[in-house]
């Protein structure tokens, strides 16, 4: 198959989209198209996330030999080994593309003019009108100042510079799927009277905590759209005096056939199937999402907030799988991570990210409130 890729970013970095569209290389008949308005970002981050979208288009679809077209020349050489991968913020999209890449026997990649890319060129322009229609297309935040960091901290030893974005990670209290150990995605369940108590534990523990509450107001709340993280972000808010807002990229993988079900009843139903989906993280539940699908949402996600709220700290309640991804970030792990890091029912997290493309992992599981 081929794949035309490419990104675009007004004020580099400013609102920025991608697009790609994969083709059969025989006849040239477009067999998928994707699109993306990504926040606030640079043209060399929306153009990885074209060449990304892409290749996970052309996964789906079977293919197993593909030829990249991009206009970027950064990111064709970087990614036929010829450059390095110098800038921090690019380091982790060049993983993500070259382990989406490791799936096919062959990749070849070629830089071609922008006048022979302008089907991809035009998804990525469609993506960032879509994003200045909703009103998403904000000037990017004021630029944090700098400060000395502190020589014994672990953020002294990585070298990172400026005031990072923390982002504090609630997960949700025990609802009635969750006590069942059932694939609880899109449902929208209740916490249970046990979950509720949870939720005022951790509002509790997020109340004691400084920073949160700064000359009276409250540090924003950001929540998926789901009643079991509205109820854990609602009491978090009644215990810092704030008010909760809602951000779709935070909602939870979407199991499709399989919500509902336990894991037994799943792979009694689909063995051989979600024996994949469990070693492939670009295989979507039948009739949901892949986890990789989620990875862009959520990253999708954090880059709005980031573009919002930079430098500040935020508290995001949302589920395991995007509170993983948003870990998986800040620790620049591969996919892998997803299955071997366990999160509890309300349980803390935190993760730093910098405004140089750096990120510092603070916090994982932690639950010490609920005892």
């Amino acid at each position: 198959m081929l794949i035309e890729a490419d990104g675009g970013s007004r004020g580099n970095p400013g609102p920025a989209g991608y697009g790609a569209v994969v083709k059969d290389a025989a006849t040239g008949a477009v067999l998928a198209e994707r699109k993306a308005y990504v926040g606030i970002a640079t043209n060399n981050v929306a153009e990885y996330s074209g060449l990304i979208a892409g290749l996970a288009a052309a996964a789906e679809l079977g293919a197993s030999t593909v030829d990249v077209r991009m206009d970027s020349k950064l990111v064709v050489e970087q990614m036929s080994g010829r450059w390095k991968v110098k800038h921090p913020s690019m380091q982790p999209l060049n993983a993500e593309a070259k382990e989406l890449a490791s799936r096919f026997s062959r990749v070849r990649y070629e830089w071609i003019p922008r006048a022979e890319n302008s089907h991809a060129d035009g998804l990525a322009n469609e993506a960032m009108d879509a994003g200045a229609d909703s009103g998403r297309a904000t000037a990017p935040a004021e630029a944090p100042k700098i400060v000395k960091q502190d020589r014994n901290s672990p953020v002294g030893w990585t070298g990172a510079t400026g005031t990072p974005t923390k982002l504090l990670l609630v997960r949700h209290g025990q609802t009635a799927m969750s006590v069942e150990k059932r694939y609880s995605g899109r449902g929208d369940v209740p916490l249970t009277e046990h979950g509720k108590q949870q939720a005022a534990a951790a509002a509790k523990r997020l109340g004691s905590m400084e920073g949160l509450v700064v000359d009276g107001e409250a540090a924003p709340i950001i929540a998926s759209p789901l009643i079991r993280t509205q109820q854990t972000a609602q009491a978090i808010a009644d215990a810092l005096g704030g008010r909760v807002e809602t951000h779709p990229g935070l909602i939870e993988t979407d199991f499709g056939d399989w919500e509902g079900l336990t894991f037994k009843e799943a792979m009694d139903r689909d063995p051989e199937f979600q024996s994949a989906w469990l070693s492939d993280t670009s295989i979507a539940a039948p009739g949901g999402e892949s986890f990789d699908g989620v990875h862009r949402r959520v990253r999708k996600a954090r880059d709005e907030l980031i573009a919002r709220y930079g430098g500040r700290t935020l508290v995001v309640v949302s589920h395991v799988t995007p509170i993983k991804a948003l870990l998986r970030m800040g620790l620049d792990a591969g996919p892998s991570l997803l299955f071997r890091l366990h999160l509890d029912l309300a349980s803390l997290s935190i993760v730093e990210f910098y405004p140089d493309g750096n990120a510092s992992v603070r916090l994982v599981n932690d639950i010490s409130h609920l005892s």
